[in-house]
């Protein structure tokens, strides 16, 4: 049943000017529509992780999508990486800043054991500012970075060179030029 990461490419829509002028937003929603898509980017993401993971940290929102049926093929738990603000009770957070503006990441203060071995999961890679503050919150935490995964890259935005300067292994299904 898998499909090829160009097939998958072709099942993402390319939404102009939003959330702003000029930007390129990369739509996956299209992509999770369809079944086929969906379950060969989870199978195409677990065969890129080597070694055991124990928790698959997703970034909200389209990477709670991706996450828990991922961290399901992975045999692993589900750390959310949400929003400042979203979660109850005791958390610590990080501030980042992203391709058109700054926001805030949080994780409950409980929620990876140390040592843990986490593996990161989101939609996609632009600047690097989300991964880089999802990669603080773990480290804080006290868990250890087996990598981090994303459906698409934006390489021309520069995300995956600063992940690999912090010495993150990250890869990605698909890739598009431009922003």
């Amino acid at each position: 049943m898998t499909t090829s990461a160009a097939d998958l490419a072709a099942l993402v829509r390319t939404i102009s000017d939003f959330p702003k002028p000029g930007i390129q937003f990369r739509d996956i929603s299209t992509l999770f529509l369809d079944r086929v898509g969906l379950a060969s980017a989870v199978d195409l993401l677990a065969a890129t992780v080597h070694g055991p993971v124990d928790l698959v940290a997703a970034v909200e929102a389209r990477g709670f999508a991706i996450g828990g049926a991922l961290a399901v093929k992975l045999g692993a738990g589900l750390l959310l990486v949400r929003k400042d603000g979203k979660l109850p009770g005791a958390t610590i957070a990080e501030d980042y800043a992203l391709e058109y503006g700054r926001d805030r990441l949080a994780i409950h203060v409980d929620a990876c054991a140390k040592g843990a071995r986490v593996l990161i999961i989101d939609d996609l890679l632009a600047t690097g500012g989300t991964a880089l503050a999802a990669v603080r919150l773990v480290m804080r935490a006290g868990g250890v970075l087996t990598g981090a995964r994303f459906i698409i890259d934006l390489p021309d935005l520069g995300g995956r060179a600063k992940l690999k300067d912090a010495g993150i292994d990250s890869r990605a299904l698909m890739e598009f030029a431009g922003n």
